[in-house]
């Protein structure tokens, strides 16, 4: 989300750019936000040298307009562009006058994925798990690093985990893949394995059963065996992701959660469908439904369509950015357990025998 300053000169205040806008800082006087569109608009070379109107409508800027550095110098923003490499001029008592977001707060999806993982400190299964538990209602997740030899081999300890999570008050539901999925490429013990997950192909951001009117609210994944090489899972806060769309572009989180769209999972022995927005409730309340290969074909009225593609692609570019992103591997014994109407989870592709072990729960 942000780029490091570039400079080009000695500073007297300070600036942050980021990818299509760029924070102003007024010392004491706080700071303010500006979209770089609306600073090219402005620009001050833009301007008749006799009557000082401007001589350039908006329309004549590029679509992607990008800076290749700003700063503040002699109390005054200067920004250079990068597809024409002009530099601007923006005084600060100028900027002050027309700011249109003044001490804007800028929420950005976590990306530490130490924040969420804890380690097995000899105390029990039982109280691990509900450590776990505790962070996972905090954070939407936590990663759980089991000590080495706890049980061997981790196979053994699915049930374990499975009966000190329902102590905790969790029970777990059975999908049409079976109670417990075996993720793996030889898979011989569940049903419908026709789907991604079951191949060493990567599998992008989603949730879980997004077809489902009520999809299982949280998943186990427990690391029996890991791949060669590759395989690494990471997840991203969508919550945070929803909020951070809606401080930068309310129009578009608002068609995410009033356009119902199709999930449908379709496979040998199962077919779900489903509409449904991608985006709804919040806070407490908030579930995020995403699937980018379970979605059917949109459906929307022509004057509707790229608006929507506009909207949803944006969001989409949130949560894909790795710097949005929380980032692990599960060796032999360690597990996940996820909030699925909070986060978003993905893997890398992988070589060799991967085995992770996945169980669904509700409240």
């Amino acid at each position: 989300m942000t780029n490091q300053q570039t400079a080009l000169g000695p500073a007297s205040g300070s600036v942050e750019l980021h990818d299509r806008w760029l924070r102003v800082g007024f010392g004491r006087r706080g700071h303010a936000d500006f979209h770089l569109r609306w600073l090219r608009h402005n620009c001050d070379r833009d301007l008749h040298p006799l009557t000082h109107e401007r001589t350039v409508c908006s329309s004549e800027l590029p679509d992607d307009l990008r800076a290749s550095g700003a700063a503040v110098i002699d109390d005054a923003l200067v920004v250079r562009w990068a597809h024409d490499e002009r530099e601007s001029r923006y005084p600060l008592a100028w900027l002050e006058e027309h700011a249109y977001a003044r001490d804007r707060v800028d929420v950005r999806p976590p990306n530490d994925a130490e924040r969420i993982t804890i380690g097995d400190r000899g105390e029990g299964l039982h109280a691990t798990v509900q450590r776990a538990l505790a962070i996972v209602d905090l954070e939407g997740a936590a990663v759980v690093r089991r000590a080495p030899g706890v049980m061997t081999p981790p196979e053994n300890e699915t049930e374990h985990l499975i009966g000190a999570f329902s102590t905790a008050g969790l029970r777990v539901i059975g999908t049409h893949f079976g109670r417990v999925e075996d993720l793996r490429t030889d898979n011989t013990t569940n049903e419908n394995t026709d789907q991604l997950g079951y191949t060493d192909a990567a599998v992008d951001l989603h949730t879980d059963q997004p077809f489902l009117e009520v999809p299982p609210r949280f998943q186990l994944l427990q690391g029996i065996r890991p791949a060669e090489s590759g395989g690494d899972s990471y997840l991203v806060d969508a919550r945070s992701a929803a909020e951070t769309l809606k401080s930068i572009d309310e129009e578009a989180h608002e068609l995410l959660t009033r356009t119902r769209v199709r999930f449908h999972r379709k496979q040998k022995g199962f077919e779900k469908i489903l509409d449904a927005p991608i985006l709804s409730g919040e806070g407490e309340t908030f579930q995020v439904r995403w699937s980018y290969f379970t979605v059917a074909p949109y459906d929307l009225p022509f004057a509707r369509m790229e608006g929507w593609y506009r909207a949803h692609d944006r969001f989409a570019r949130l949560v894909r950015d790795t710097r949005n992103q929380l980032r692990f591997s599960l060796g032999a014994g360690d597990l996940v357990l996820y909030d699925n109407y909070r986060m978003l989870h993905a893997r890398t592709a992988f070589r060799g025998a991967r085995w992770l072990r996945g169980v669904y729960f509700d409240r």
